[in-house]
């Protein structure tokens, strides 16, 4: 058994990762079906970080622009793009 925390966040049990997959880094859906939370990990990496460019580009003004490392990706999108794929990879920075 888990305990939902005050900003409504659960640790899930390590074996549960390990079964699912989910590393650090990891992104997952969650849902509700038929009354139950549902956790599902996002297995598409590639998926993940054309989210995260979609959001880059959408809050790029908010925040101001950031120069690109390589002429071509932002760095904060470069630094989660790394993570993702290291956790797509089963990689773990522990």
């Amino acid at each position: 058994m888990v305990t939902v925390d005050s900003k409504g966040r659960i640790v899930l049990p390590q074996k549960v990762r390990n079964r699912l997959g989910i590393t650090p880094g990891s992104e997952v859906e969650v849902h509700e079906e038929g009354g139950k939370a549902i956790v599902e990990p996002e297995d598409d990496p590639e998926a993940i970080i054309q989210r995260m460019d979609r959001l880059v580009e959408e809050t790029a003004s908010e925040r101001g622009e950031t120069k690109p490392i390589d002429g071509s990706v932002d760095p904060i999108a470069k630094k989660h793009r790394d993570a993702v794929r290291r956790g797509a990879n089963g990689d773990s920075d522990e």
